[in-house]
């Protein structure tokens, strides 16, 4: 499935690396940046996921809850989140199953995994909409923080759409 601006995101829960759950509805009436990574641990992941860190401050100006989402299990993303001090949560969709909803997943990546999520951003509005979709082939590549910076301004009213 390829999400495009204007639809309804689709709901989920996972589990964040304090083995709670949180659902996607639990954050209705926010913006929503959701940020699908490869692999903790990894180069490219670790400079975009410490970007936002570095720059949460940015995020919670606009009302804006990141959520950081792998196919890695809570036990990792929460060795990694404690490694690299992130302010945000991580959630674990070992199963792969949001992922897939998102169309976020590799058939085949590096050294024949299969099932690993591609690099991808989505804002999701307070209503549940989603205003911005970026699905990366090239997991080298980092998603384009400009226009969503830029979108996220646009949704808590610090700009008008041009």
């Amino acid at each position: 499935m390829n999400l495009t601006p204007g639809q309804m995101a689709p709901d989920f829960t996972l589990y964040n690396t304090d083995k709670n759950k949180l659902s996607l509805s639990d954050l209705r009436g926010k913006n929503v940046l959701l940020l699908f990574f490869p692999q903790a641990f990894t180069g490219v992941c670790t400079k975009e996921l410490c970007a936002i860190r570095d720059d949460i401050s940015r995020y919670s100006n606009v009302q804006a809850a990141v959520i950081g989402i792998s196919v890695d299990s809570v036990f990792t993303l929460k060795r990694y989140q404690e490694d690299q001090h992130y302010n945000f949560p991580l959630l674990s969709d070992f199963n792969r199953e949001v992922s897939a909803l998102y169309g976020t997943l590799y058939e085949n990546w590096i050294l024949d995994m299969k099932g690993v999520s591609k690099r991808a951003a989505f804002i999701i509005d307070r209503s549940g909409k989603v205003q911005y979709a970026e699905v990366l082939e090239n997991a080298g590549e980092m998603p384009d923080f400009e226009v969503i910076n830029e979108k996220l301004d646009i949704l808590n009213g610090h700009l008008t759409d041009i």
